[in-house]
């Protein structure tokens, strides 16, 4: 291993307050669709001329579910077909051998709790894919695989209402569970922030790496691209997450 990884291996062994942020790239390795980048979702137009963002928003759940409902449909034939790779179950085993390990996901594919992380110091900012409610009368469903190979919009059994995920889609406000959870974590700070698979597009992702690092801390960033962001962590890995994540749990904890 190179020095890097050494570095980042001795951050953590160290570490009581740690905070791991994900993103799309570590599901990747999962065979799920990334969002950006190279063949990501969100590059250009849709097959209906629109652009990813305005298919998958809110507003368009409600005028045109069917449209809404096409493209949350390609995602969730992706997770249903795919499961939890090495990377979510190394991160899994850090949070549950350090009690102060939390862990922020952007992620919606459920990999993280299917994996084992503690869901009392997971937050699923962006939300997940299921269980499914009725719009119009609330009742929740859990057979996402039944819905998504019968004809779109899913209907609710009871009132013929529109089922959705509890996702964020695009133009929702984000949970304010999440938020207050993040907010109050961030209030405690960090040694370190360990940031996989995300370009940190977002402020509510990018602020607890750079309050970490202004404050002394230890930031470090695993992602075979980078970005803009390896410019802003004190390390960065240019490699797959579910290659380095079991090296650097194999060395924190060699029992």
């Amino acid at each position: 291993m190179n020095d890097s990884m050494w570095r980042v291996i001795d951050q953590l062994r160290e570490a009581e307050r740690v905070l791991v942020i994900t993103g799309a790239g570590i599901s990747a390795d999962s065979g799920l669709p990334t969002y950006r980048g190279v063949g990501g979702l969100y590059n250009g137009h849709t097959e209906d001329g629109l652009p990813i963002e305005a298919a998958l928003s809110g507003p368009m759940l409600q005028l045109n579910p069917a449209v809404c409902w096409k493209y949350l449909a390609e995602i969730g034939r992706a997770c249903v077909a795919a499961a939890p790779n090495a990377g979510h179950k190394a991160i899994a085993e850090l949070q549950q051998r350090k009690p102060g390990c939390w862990l922020l996901t952007q992620n919606i594919d459920g990999f993280h709790l299917a994996a084992g992380s503690p869901p009392q110091r997971l937050i699923e900012i962006h939300g997940t894919l299921w269980p499914l409610f009725c719009t119009g009368c609330g009742r929740s469903s859990d057979d996402l695989t039944g819905h998504l190979s019968r004809p779109l919009p899913p209907r609710c059994d009871y009132c013929g209402g529109v089922l959705r995920p509890p996702v964020v889609l695009f133009d929702e406000l984000l949970p304010e569970a999440g938020l207050n959870s993040l907010r109050a974590q961030q209030t405690q700070g960090f040694d370190v922030v360990l940031a996989v698979g995300t370009s940190a597009s977002f402020a509510y992702i990018l602020e607890p790496i750079l309050r970490t690092r202004q404050n002394g801390g230890f930031t470090a960033l695993i992602d075979p691209s980078g970005g803009e962001l390896a410019r802003l962590v004190d390390v960065h890995i240019a490699a797959a997450a579910s290659d380095v994540l079991p090296q650097l749990v194999r060395h924190i904890f060699p029992d």
